[in-house]
């Protein structure tokens, strides 16, 4: 196939890791190395482009580009990667009408409460107007399928289970070694977390983290907080670790995905409240590397973290249930293990994502087969 690949929310390649790049990356990699010629459509990002005038006429010159790109180059099928009323996808609709190619949205999003606010009410609009022009519309959350249906037809929606590439995330023992000697943690339980530190929820769940571990620290318990991430509130942050937790905390700045594996394994879980996260790749990567995980039950966490299987999800918010939860893994070391090793199984058997894209690829395939012949 020969397909123009949008992202309106955050091109491929934007200096600003997140788990929604890692996605559309993923989506884009497997296409391609699936034997299939992706072409990326833009700069454009559609961030609140509804209240940016000046982004407009930006818009018009990618059109005119695009349109006749794909004209060109016989595109087969237009395919956006996340539109929502925050991003919405203005660009893919209008060339492919004009260019009389399938248009296909993977993650689109469909929330009503957004027309109940003067500022978010032309990103409803302008998203609803995508969502309604997509031959058909795939998701990797079931609560984004349930409510994408209040809009579109079941036969123009499906759901896909969201995956990495598990090959990349596996347990390393001579990193955990050598990570952990580097620490200077012997043989005291590490709990790991990663995030950006941004002004919003982010910050808002690791300042979450660092005071429940506070709390656990002061009835004596013994065990290591490492953070992964970097961000504005970093320093913010670093102080409040400092008043609760002294030596107990350790920050280490961004790192690399395609080294994050070697710092999962040096863990023993992973804990990251994640309010309202969407789905949260770190949840997948530290489960296939053998962490069980805590974090709240909320967003698109349960989707991927089994409750008391593979981790605990306790209430938003709730303190003494997340800090049961914490202290409950950082005492027994066997229940870490079991869920440990039962956290691994369930990515590889659920969320492979060449196993799970296989299903995706095959409805494209039969979008464009099923266009050629009207």
């Amino acid at each position: 196939m020969r397909i123009a690949f949008y992202t309106p929310f955050k091109p491929l390649g934007h200096h600003h890791p997140s788990g929604d790049l890692v996605i559309a990356t993923g989506l884009n990699d497997y296409l391609t190395v699936g034997g299939h010629d992706v072409q990326q459509v833009g700069p454009l990002r559609a961030r609140w482009i509804y209240w940016k005038p000046w982004s407009w006429v930006k818009l018009l010159a990618v059109y005119g580009r695009a349109r006749h790109r794909v004209v060109q180059e016989k595109v087969q099928l237009w395919l956006t990667y996340h539109t929502y009323y925050k991003a919405p996808d203005v660009l893919g609709p209008l060339v492919s009408k004009a260019a009389k190619i399938p248009y296909v949205i993977f993650q689109g999003i469909f929330s009503t409460k957004r027309r109940r606010h003067p500022k978010t009410w032309p990103g409803f609009v302008l998203n609803k107007m995508a969502l309604n022009t997509a031959q058909h519309v795939f998701t990797n959350r079931r609560e984004d399928r349930k409510n994408l249906l209040r809009l579109l037809p079941e036969n123009r929606v499906t759901y896909v289970k969201p995956g990495i590439h598990t090959d990349a995330f596996q347990f390393d023992a001579q990193a955990r070694q050598k990570i952990r000697r580097s620490w200077g943690v012997g043989d005291m339980p590490v709990i790991f977390s990663a995030a950006m530190f941004r002004q919003d929820v982010k910050t808002e769940g690791m300042s979450f983290l660092i005071r429940s571990c506070g709390r656990l620290a002061k009835e004596g318990l013994d065990f290591q907080l490492i953070i992964a991430g970097d961000g504005k509130e970093r320093r913010n942050l670093q102080f409040l670790a400092a008043e609760h937790l002294a030596d107990k905390v350790r920050f280490l700045g961004k790192i690399e995905r395609d080294q994050m594996a070697g710092y999962y394994s040096a863990a023993d879980l992973f804990v990251f409240p994640g309010i309202d996260e969407s789905l949260g790749m770190v949840y997948l990567e530290s489960q296939s590397c053998g962490l069980p995980v805590i974090a709240f039950d909320n967003g698109g966490i349960p989707e991927v973290v089994n409750h008391s299987e593979t981790g605990f999800l306790t209430p938003l918010f709730n303190s003494d249930r997340f800090d049961d939860a914490v202290r409950t893994l950082i005492l027994e070391e066997n229940l870490r293990r079991t869920m440990g090793r039962k956290a691994a199984l369930h990515v590889r058997e659920d969320h492979e994502l060449t196993r799970n894209y296989k299903g995706l690829e095959a409805a494209l395939i039969a979008i464009v087969k099923a266009g050629e012949h009207e």
